[in-house]
């Protein structure tokens, strides 16, 4: 089984494609993964950032846990899409559990400390 990326979304943005941000940022993307060939999709979230933000958020805290932050010189949505296109793809193994746990490794799964 292999995971797909259905699309990206923000809570912050309305429109990521025509989106130009003026100067660095950080900013939450939603990643809408779903088990290639089937339907649903679950919630990955990232951060994709500047070097420069990245840098303001460790001199504010003193240190800064960057997992599931992307650092980007400037921001192209098709090059984001892309990227996080291929990686997703790469996210196989035989259960939706084991992929899901896998694509994780990028972005927080909304279902990450989950307990039935």
């Amino acid at each position: 089984m292999r995971a797909s990326l259905r699309h990206i979304h923000s809570p912050d943005v309305d429109d990521l494609r025509s989106w130009a941000p003026d100067g660095d940022f950080g900013v939450l993307l939603q990643l809408m993964v779903g088990p290639d060939g089937s339907e649903g999709e679950e919630s990955f979230d990232v951060t994709l950032c500047t070097a420069a933000w990245l840098g303001e958020q460790a001199i504010r805290e003193g240190i800064f846990d960057c997992r599931h932050h992307f650092v980007v010189s400037e921001y192209d949505y098709d090059a984001v899409e892309r990227f996080f296109k291929g990686k997703v793809a790469a996210c196989e193994a035989a259960t939706w559990p084991a992929v899901a746990a896998r694509v994780a490794r990028l972005g927080r799964w909304e279902f990450e400390d989950y307990q039935a």
